[in-house]
This record gives C-alpha cells, sequence and structure tokens, in this order.
C-alpha cells in the first residue's frame, strides 16, 4: 500500500434471514483480520489525514466502509476523527490524525479493531510529536479508543511524526496481535494482549534503526510468526536500506530485543512494500516499491523460505518497460507509488497491484493508474497484466490532470466471494480526494458493478481523502 509522506504546510450488513427458535445465542463475530463489526465481512479503513474538522484545518479524520455481499461504498460507514465520542485527545489543526491505518484484533475478543496514527499530534508543549490510537471493533463497528503508551519525551522529537507508521501482526508466534510503531528516528514494538484502556502485555523501543517512517509485516519464513520490515532513509541510500526482524527466542541477550534476530537485505531498495505468498509455497514474499527509483518506477519480490528472504537471491525486478507490463516507463510516472498484495482471481497465488499515480493519460498530466500482476508456481509473472485508469470503460470518473489515481491501493475481500477486491485511492480527485472499488472474480478485476466514492460524499471535508487505506 502507498505511504505518503505529509508535509506540513499540506495544506464504508446484509444477513441471511432464518427461521429460529425462540431462544438463540448470539452470534459470535468472525475474527476475520479487518471484520470490525463481526458480521463476517471485512471492511476497510480510508485516512484523510489532512482533513478539516471543524474549525480545526488539517486535524484529519478516518473513513470507515463496512463490507457486504456487494462489496463497499455499502449504506453502512463511520466517520472517526478526534472529537468522536470516546476517542481520546481532540481534533486540532494539523494533527494528521489517520497519517497511518492498520486493521488487527488487539484485546483478543473476536472484533478487528483499528490502530490510528496522528504523526504530528502535539504532546504538552512538544509540537508535531505523534501520537497513536486505538479503535475498539464490536457488533455495531468501531466506537470509543484508547491511546497507546507515548515512548518517553526523550525518544520523540518535535515534529518527528511519530505514528507515521503502524503494523499488526503476531510477531512472536504467541497467536496474540501485537503492534509496530515507527517515526522518524524511533521505532516502537507493543507486544499484545491488550486491554480495552490500550495497555499492552508489554512495550519497548526498537534499537538497531536509523529513519524509518515506514513499516511492512509478514510472515516469510512460514513460522506462523510474522517479520517486520523496515524501510529506512539516509542520505548515503536515498532508495532505501532494507532491515527486517524475525522472532527468535535463542537470539543474543545483548541485543534490544533479544527474542528477535535483525536480517539485512544489502541489495534490495524500496521506501513501501507489502507482503503475500506469490508462487504458493508456503512462505510470504516480500514485494518492495521504489518508485522513485530508475526512470519511472519499479517494484521488486524477494522471494521468503525457512529462513526468510535470502540475502543473495536476484529479486524479480519489475518496471513499465518490462516486456507484458502495459505502459512505458517515463520520468515521474512513479510506478510503485502504491503497492498491495492479495489473490485477485482466488487461483491461490497472490497477486500484486501497483500504483502509478503520475502516469500521464493522454493529455491529462498526473492522471494516475493501477496495473495488476499475477503471481503464478514461477512467482509474479507479467502474463495477463492488465492497466487500469480511470479512462478504462466501467471505471468510474475521467482522468483528469492531477488526480493522482493509484496513490494507494488496497486488495482485500470485501464481497466474501474468495477473490480479493481493488480499493484504490486518488488523492487529489476534486482537489479533495476518492476512492474506486472494483471487484475481483476468477478472471481478475472487473469494471462490473466498479463504485467511487469522493471525501464530500464519505462526509469529510478538505483534501486528502484515499490518502491512507488501513493494512
Amino acid at each position: 500500500m502507498r505511504k505518503r509522506t505529509l508535509l506540513l504546510a499540506a495544506t464504508l450488513t446484509t444477513g441471511l434471514l432464518t427461521a429460529l427458535p425462540a431462544t438463540t445465542a448470539t452470534a459470535a463475530p468472525s475474527g476475520l483480520a479487518s471484520d470490525f463489526n463481526g458480521d463476517g465481512y471485512r471492511d476497510i479503513a480510508i485516512g484523510a489525514p489532512v482533513a478539516d474538522v471543524g474549525s480545526a484545518s488539517g486535524a484529519g479524520a478516518v473513513v470507515v466502509l463496512y463490507g457486504s455481499s456487494s462489496g463497499v461504498p455499502s449504506t453502512k460507514k463511520t466517520v472517526i476523527t478526534q472529537n468522536s465520542t470516546g476517542v481520546p485527545g481532540a481534533a486540532e489543526s494539523d494533527d494528521r490524525f489517520g497519517a497511518s491505518l492498520a486493521a488487527g484484533d488487539l484485546n483478543a475478543d473476536g472484533y478487528a479493531d483499528l490502530v490510528v496514527g496522528a504523526e504530528f499530534e502535539s504532546i504538552g508543549t512538544r509540537k508535531g510529536v505523534g501520537s497513536v490510537t486505538v479503535i475498539w471493533g464490536g457488533s455495531s463497528g468501531l466506537t470509543g479508543g484508547s491511546a497507546l503508551p507515548q515512548p518517553s519525551a526523550g525518544e520523540l522529537a518535535e515534529w518527528g511524526g511519530y505514528g507515521r507508521g503502524v503494523a499488526t501482526g503476531d510477531f512472536d508466534g504467541d497467536g496474540r496481535t501485537d503492534v509496530t510503531v515507527t517515526g522518524q528516528t524511533h521505532t516502537h514494538l507493543y507486544r499484545g494482549p491488550f486491554t480495552r484502556t490500550g495497555t499492552p502485555l508489554s512495550h519497548t523501543g526498537v534499537g538497531e534503526l536509523g529513519t524509518t517512517y515506514e513499516v511492512i509485516a509478514g510472515d516469510l519464513t512460514g513460522d506462523k510468526a510474522a517479520e517486520r520490515v523496515y524501510p529506512m532513509h539516509h542520505d548515503g541510500d536515498p532508495a532505501g536500506d532494507i532491515r527486517y526482524f524475525h522472532y527468535d527466542p535463542f537470539g543474543d541477550a545483548d541485543h534490544p530485543e533479544s527474542d528477535y534476530a535483525l536480517t539485512a537485505l544489502p541489495n534490495a531498495d524500496g521506501a513501501l512494500g507489502a507482503t503475500g505468498d506469490i508462487n504458493g509455497d508456503g512462505y510470504g514474499d516480500l514485494v518492495l516499491s521504489d518508485y522513485a527509483g530508475g526512470k519511472g518506477g519499479r517494484i521488486s519480490v524477494w522471494y521468503g523460505g525457512p529462513n526468510g528472504p535470502d540475502p543473495q537471491q536476484t529479486p524479480t525486478v519489475i518496471h513499465q518497460d518490462t516486456p507484458g507490463v502495459p505502459g512505458t516507463d517515463e520520468t515521474y510516472d512513479n510506478f510503485g507509488s502504491a503497492v498491495d498484495v492479495g489473490d485477485i482471481n482466488g487461483d491461490s497465488y497472490a497477486d500484486v497491484a501497483v500504483g502509478a499515480d503520475g502516469e500521464d493519460i493522454g493529455s491529462a498530466r498526473n492522471a494516475g493508474t493501477v496495473t495488476v500482476l499475477f503471481g503464478s508456481a514461477t512467482g509474479l509473472t507479467t502474463t495477463g497484466a492488465k492497466s487500469y485508469s480511470q479512462n478504462t470503460a466501467g471505471v468510474p470518473g475521467t482522468a483528469e490532470t492531477g488526480d493522482s489515481f493509484g496513490m494507494t491501493v488496497r486488495l482485500l475481500d470485501l464481497d466474501k466471494n474468495g477473490k480479493a477486491d481493488l480499493v484504490t485511492g486518488a488523492g487529489y480527485e476534486n482537489a479533495n480526494g476518492s476512492i474506486t472499488y472494483l471487484r475481483g472474480t476468477a478472471s481478475g478485476l472487473t469494471t462490473t458493478g466498479a463504485k467511487s466514492l469522493t471525501a464530500s460524499g464519505a462526509g469529510v471535508k478538505g483534501a486528502t481523502f484515499g490518502w491512507e487505506l488501513a493494512k
């Protein structure tokens, strides 16, 4: 998925009715990782981090669209801000609430919860420090919330943007959902389960990392414990220095996190990424996006194994001049502006959606596209690759200059047909942003029944709707 660095000045149930006995038990929640209301359909949260809330400009908002048999947008949605009942804090100018989003069942009640980063939340007199809030799932959907414990003041810098990157996963294989948070020079690990007050079992800072605003999570070793991948930025390697932690209870006791081992991928480049089993071998694979690399951007696939991705492997690298990929590799296309992994056609091989929000469509500059690449037993292939824009027949809207269609992408089965659907953000559509929904089928994405939702239609005011999609 896409994570756009925010400048300081940047200025979504239907059920089957059957005869029941007079006395019935309440249906159990589904336990799906992003099912906030437990109805068996996955849901999606959409960030508008520079949305206005009342008179607070740039305070930020999150729109939750609830899945259904027809996917999303459905008639059920929720708008959450720091002024919402039960949510900690208050909506203040430039907080950027919704700058990062991640879903997972933090308190083990069967309902997915939502982790929300407010990257420039001020703490006391210290400006732009950042904070993280959990919004709790339940039978009515997401309501209320709790703040995660804040690292010490000495660990967080003013305007450091703590909470810019968040991810959930079972990082130690104990069956409980954990959380990791990044922001400039500080990264933190929260171990689950969490209480409804936001208190984790434990939490600690993560050492041996440089400047990072991103985190990618997924099981790359097949041991049921998710790895945490942190792309780091530094002057010597603007394309990113990729390192990941994997669970190792017999690791070095002197390590800042003694139960984890750190592995570097010295030849890997990427500012963001996603994971999924592309070649169906039972190990998650790491897809990295270097959207500023080469001429117009590129992605690379690092295949997992029992020890994780082999640092010595030759990754699969794909750009728009790769045979079979639609389009042409052109400067500033930003191929890889967003990336996500999911099984669109239900063949048990994960596929990859790649945004190129700088792609020109005719005379419409930076109108944007999304390209779908399919997984196979031999890995990611360009066979059958297809590109979508707002000029594609059946896709709502029109490709216009500056729309940035493909700024964010998320592959998620929202209609429970066993195939991942595409949600993509056009962050500057009509100046304020929109999202587009395409359903997954056995033959790939279909534009039949495609839907879109604008910022105003979602009930948010101001720019950046669709700049973030929960993972």
